[in-house]
């Protein structure tokens, strides 16, 4: 027995406000295993299919969610365009009909893009923007800001710009932190702080600098004040890893938190991950450091 439209719609937006309480605390990714006991009241509907990247409940109208494969290389998690975009089914079936459906009653989506094998970074709501027939695939939108555009298969110049900017420097950064998280154990790479929520991902070089890619070897996991500092120059990190303090600020009196929080941490040597493919890149550092260097 299919469920009402207003039942289902109940349903999807429980799913996003659930994902909220868990971003809220700072998760950076969720689980298969939490993905599979979602429930709903009390009860269970798994948001993710056993051994299938996109999830039809019998019940549903529409599709509820899609999730990409941990083998998806990290350079074409989306396209320049900023849509993914979702191949049909071989046959016609179950999955082309409901994405379809998806389509025509724009009925929001879960998107799960795979980190590592059983961990996904959420992007929600999610829509299908069009039905490609002569590609034989569905374009969907991660951002809301792409919604407005006149026609999602045919850009034009401002809008396929726009796209480009909006890939590099907002819908990469949820992997990037999620990246970041993991390489650096959700800790603090300077002073080990392990609070999540007080945890950022930050950039060694700049997102808006056309080198300042989303990978983990342009990352650091640093705590909130350490990220401030460091963004302002205040703080910074040499390429053999050390970390040095603004003189200025060195020589500042202002209390226990100037002292312990950042002046104590004056050729302190980062926490690394443990894995050598995913520590900080030192040309990234000696550029970054040079800039901290010339700062007055």
């Amino acid at each position: 027995m299919m469920r009402s439209a207003l039942e289902e719609e109940l349903i999807r937006q429980d799913v996003f406000r659930w994902l909220d309480q868990k971003i809220a605390t700072g998760a950076s990714e969720v689980t298969r295993d939490e993905l599979r006991n979602y429930t709903f009241g009390t009860e269970n509907i798994p948001l993710v299919d056993t051994a299938r990247g996109i999830r039809n409940p019998a019940d549903f109208e529409s599709t509820l969610s899609i999730m990409t494969s941990i083998k998806s290389p990290y350079a074409d998690s989306f396209t320049s365009d900023g849509f993914v975009h979702y191949s049909y089914q071989s046959r016609e079936g179950g999955d082309n009909k409901k994405l379809r459906r998806a389509f025509e009653t724009r009925a929001p989506l879960l998107y799960l893009h795979a980190v590592r094998p059983g961990g996904f970074v959420p992007y929600y709501p999610v829509y299908v923007e069009a039905d490609d027939q002569d590609q034989r695939q569905f374009l969907i939108s991660l951002d809301p800001s792409l919604h407005f555009v006149k026609d999602p298969l045919n850009l034009d110049s401002d809008e396929r710009s726009y796209a480009e900017k909006l890939v590099r420097t907002r819908l990469h950064q949820p992997l990037f932190r999620a990246r970041v998280m993991r390489a650096y154990a959700t800790t603090c790479s300077i002073c080990h702080l392990k609070h999540a929520d007080l945890l950022d991902a930050a950039h060694i070089i700049a997102d808006s600098d056309a080198n300042g890619m989303a990978r983990v070897t342009n990352g650091l996991a640093l705590c909130k004040i350490h990220h401030a500092a460091y963004d302002r120059n205040l703080l910074g990190i040499t390429p053999d890893y050390e970390v040095r303090i603004n003189r200025e600020l060195l020589d500042e009196i202002d209390g226990p938190m100037l002292r312990h929080g950042l002046q104590d941490m004056h050729g302190q040597r980062l926490t690394l991950p443990k894995r050598a493919s995913e520590r900080p890149s030192r040309d990234s550092l000696a550029r970054r450091f040079a800039e901290f260097s010339s700062t007055p």
